[in-house]
């Protein structure tokens, strides 16, 4: 300015002025409110929290959709919310009430936003025909605009105060039932503070301006293409599923909600129920078959409980495990698992001994450890631990019955051999 306009000012003075003309801000209107109006929409939204699954904390993701005139809700909890996780949500949510809204009003995300945000946001390909299966599309709202959908922000508020106090959960599957009985049976038909509104009763009117649902909507899946071990296992999600036959062939594999199916050249070889939350590393056959006695090609063996049983034995264990335990992979399990090999066929305070020597002078060798032991086998200073003798065998059945036979002779074994 003082260069092209002569105008010499102070910086503090420029920025006041600009903020006070309003100069690349935008201009605060009023918002313009929504009436409630029977069929014309449902929201969507999620929100993390912190929960205990008994004595364990875990990271979970509630998700809500949320008829608007009615208040109906639909709760579940996800560990882990992709965009499989939103199709497969909606698809239970709608397929349980058998009827959508035209618009369904979400967030700007990227689980369904392509690009642009509010009025100029793009829903991908994928998002708007899988809403197009139901009947409805996607809205998002404007940035920093979540009241329009405050009846889903007010439901997430009642999760907080209504839902969460005075319940415990076993694990993931325990609170999904309780969720479910929560928004579909308590909830749908308590009053509502304000209106009274009943949402059950509600719903029922409201469904002649819903649109009904098709007689079948496919579910959405992923389909994973996938090789059969020398076993006849095909590896999904972390766990292994045995293929019917007897040769080894390329299999596609579709991945619902709730179940997995296997194909082969278009024919359905078998269908298996997903696992609860949090199995992984292990095979499944079908019911009625016998469980193959091979393991597949692939499966992790974990130390886990090698090593609890090792740390429990003695302290100098414990402060060894921590000292030799730094590699990661299959080096950590292999020490483990021959560390604790070791340990079975090892007297326990010879063994206790030698791991604190073994620390001592910073060993972390199982081989090495070994040959500590035997020479402290060797070395006076250790004895080994009389076996333990029970002495009450004189009164046992099979030793009272003897009492009666003829004595052995003994007498040839006496003999000095002459020859």
């Amino acid at each position: 300015m003082l260069e092209e306009e002569g105008i010499k000012i102070g910086y503090s003075t420029l920025t006041r002025n600009i903020r006070k003309l309003g100069l690349g801000q935008s201009k605060n209107q009023r918002c313009d409110q929504k009436p409630d109006v029977p069929g014309a929409e449902m929201q969507h939204d999620t929100s993390p929290y912190n929960v205990k699954f008994g004595t364990t904390r875990v990271k979970v993701i509630g998700s809500i959709i949320y008829m608007r005139y009615s208040k109906l809700r639909y709760l579940k909890f996800y560990r882990s919310f992709n965009r499989f996780a939103m199709k497969c949500f909606i698809h239970e949510a709608l397929t349980f009430w058998g009827y959508a809204a035209p618009d369904c009003i979400i967030d700007n995300t990227n689980l369904a936003r392509l690009r642009g945000t509010g009025r100029n946001a793009v829903i991908t390909p994928e998002m708007k025909h899988f809403a197009g299966q139901y009947g409805f599309k996607f809205i998002c709202h404007e940035i920093n605009h979540a009241n329009r959908k405050a009846g889903n922000e007010r439901s997430f508020y009642t999760v907080e105060t209504n839902f969460f106090p005075g319940r415990t959960f076993e694990n993931l599957e325990d609170m999904n039932r309780q969720a479910f009985d929560w928004a579909t049976i308590r909830m749908a038909n308590r009053p509502v503070s304000k209106t009274k509104l009943i949402p059950a009763k509600a719903f029922e009117f409201e469904q002649s301006f819903l649109r009904k649902l098709p007689p079948y909507v496919t579910p959405p899946y992923l389909a994973y293409g996938r090789g059969t071990d020398q076993y006849g296992y095909a590896s999904i999600d972390g766990n292994f599923y045995w293929v019917p036959g007897t040769s080894r062939f390329d299999v596609k594999v579709l991945q619902f909600c709730d179940h997995v199916e296997i194909y082969h050249k278009r024919k359905k070889l078998a269908e298996y129920e997903l696992p609860p939350d949090g199995v992984k590393n292990e095979k499944f056959s079908p019911e009625g078959e016998p469980r193959s006695r091979y393991q597949p090609k692939n499966r992790k063996k974990p130390t886990a409980g090698e090593e609890k049983i090792l740390r429990s034995v003695a302290p100098e264990v414990d402060a060894y495990l921590d000292f030799g335990l730094t590699m990661n992979g299959k080096s950590r399990h292999r020490f483990v698992r021959q560390l604790y090999g070791l340990h079975k066929k090892t007297a326990l305070p010879l063994f206790v001994k030698a791991i604190k020597r073994a620390l001592k002078y910073r060993v972390n060798n199982v081989d090495t450890i070994e040959n500590i032991i035997r020479l402290l086998m060797r070395d006076a200073s250790y004895d080994l631990p009389l076996p333990e003798v029970n002495h009450d065998f004189t009164n046992r059945p099979a030793y009272l019955e003897g009492r009666f036979t003829d004595e052995v002779d003994l007498s040839a074994y006496g003999k000095d051999d002459k020859a």
